[in-house]
């Protein structure tokens, strides 16, 4: 497997100098799916956000090879597309037709290569007879799938997600997960539910105090029950039969 993600030595300070990140060192491949875990406050959305290049510290953060610079940002931005923690962050336009469309339109695709993305995307997350539809209109549920769809209709490579089942109820939590199952991208998800994290990924990254505790196979770290209480964690009810 080849390498989406490659982050060596990367640390981060807020403005006003308090310590979010310290010496992060990861690799991610193509195809797997990640979940960040931690308690509140660990520094999974601001790790996020290093992987994005929206936040720039010390150290380097690879995108698909890519190293995130200047020279580099724009390309790395059709490689890689961040779900926000609130989907009305992502859903600003009249309808969601446009909000789908609104990747595509400013990557210069053609009128019906747009409509072609918005279709494949809206179809995918099951949103597709809601295309003229208002997105304030829309439930949680579908808002989040939405928000997905803004991001697929791009074609990344690599998909980041931030808490993406906050605010769910178990029916739209469960058609989230199938979606995101489902989906070829390479996924990072940040998450405090242990559940969703264990039904979701194959591999977890425990971190906690803005550091990395250990990582590896989701069931292998997660049912270490000492380990997780020690980090303010649960150990999942239940994991995915495949």
């Amino acid at each position: 497997m080849t390498k989406a993600i490659e982050i060596e030595n990367f640390s981060y300070r807020y403005s006003d100098g308090t310590a979010a990140l310290g010496n992060i060192t990861i690799s991610i491949y193509h195809g797997q799916k990640v979940a960040l875990i931690g308690p509140n406050g660990a520094g999974k959305s601001t790790l996020l956000l290093a992987m994005a290049g929206f936040v720039k510290g010390e150290g380097k953060v690879l995108i698909d090879g890519l190293q995130i610079n200047r020279a580099n940002i724009k390309k790395i931005r059709t490689l890689i597309g961040s779900c926000l923690e609130n989907s009305d962050d992502q859903l600003f336009m009249p309808t969601l037709f446009d909000d789908v469309a609104f990747g595509p339109l400013n990557m210069g695709l053609e009128p019906e290569q747009i409509k072609k993305c918005v279709a494949d995307a809206l179809g995918m997350v099951g949103l597709s007879q809601m295309a003229d539809k208002a997105p304030h209109h829309l439930s949680a549920g579908q808002k989040r799938s939405a928000a997905i769809a803004t991001i697929i209709s791009m074609s990344p490579k690599i998909i980041t997600l931030d808490e993406p089942d906050g605010s769910l109820d178990p029916r739209n939590r469960s058609n989230l997960v199938k979606l995101l199952r489902n989906l070829p991208q390479t996924l990072v998800i940040a998450t405090c539910n242990m559940n969703f994290a264990a039904t979701v990924a194959d591999r977890v990254i425990l971190l906690d105090k803005g550091g990395i505790i250990t990582e590896g196979k989701t069931k292998e770290i997660m049912s270490d029950a000492a380990l997780m209480a020690e980090h303010g964690l649960e150990v999942p009810k239940s994991w995915p039969s495949n």
